[in-house]
């Protein structure tokens, strides 16, 4: 049975063992993954006591460990299981160092070299705490200091002929008066170009 002393900034979700014995990483907690959630995966799994849980989906989360974002794929999402588990098999077959010493267990990326490290705990385990990142809609932001343009691009282009058209007629509010510009929208040049 594994058990951690958790303070108050720690919850159940941000507990992850390092787990030699378990084939792959495993979460019980739907709301964690954040994309390539196969809804059609399904498989038993056996535990450690010989009993079967079923494994109803798998995906990618999303972890913040150490002020770093990790990815991590394939992970089993089981219903039942009440604890979060790093398959220590499935990490080095992604390629990473699993370097155990002193009581403390260090994990290196090919690439990007250091990005985990956690202490043995009492009942010697090694646990990493980690923030799980929500799924999150992307806001892209366009920032220019001509706002003419950007009224350009929300009517599609619209010549500034068209635009002191709209002013003159009332037909919007807020439109800047278009002036007499050098600067020339690349957009508006390929779609008034007539030649295939």
């Amino acid at each position: 049975m594994s058990y951690i002393k958790m303070n108050n900034s720690t919850t159940r979700n941000n507990v992850w063992f390092l787990d030699s014995g378990c084939s792959n990483h495993m979460c019980g907690t739907k709301s964690f993954f954040f994309s390539d959630l196969d809804e059609t995966f399904r498989q038993s799994v056996k535990l450690g006591d010989n009993s079967k849980m079923m494994v109803m989906r798998k995906g990618k989360i999303r972890l913040q460990v150490g002020g770093m974002t990790q990815v991590i794929t394939e992970v089993y999402f089981a219903p039942e299981l009440k604890n979060n588990l790093l398959s220590v098999g499935q990490l080095q077959e992604k390629g990473l160092t699993i370097l155990i010493r002193n009581g403390m267990c260090n994990i290196y990326h090919p690439r990007r070299g250091f990005i985990m490290q956690s202490r043995m705990s009492a009942n010697r385990m090694f646990v990493v705490l980690a923030s799980v990142m929500p799924q999150t809609t992307t806001c892209f932001q366009i920032v220019t200091k001509n706002n003419l343009y950007l009224w350009n691009c929300w009517f599609e282009h619209l010549s500034f002929k068209g635009l002191r058209t709209l002013i003159y007629k009332k037909m919007v509010r807020g439109l800047p008066i278009p002036q007499a510009s050098s600067k020339v929208c690349s957009d508006c040049l390929v779609g008034s170009n007539t030649e295939k």
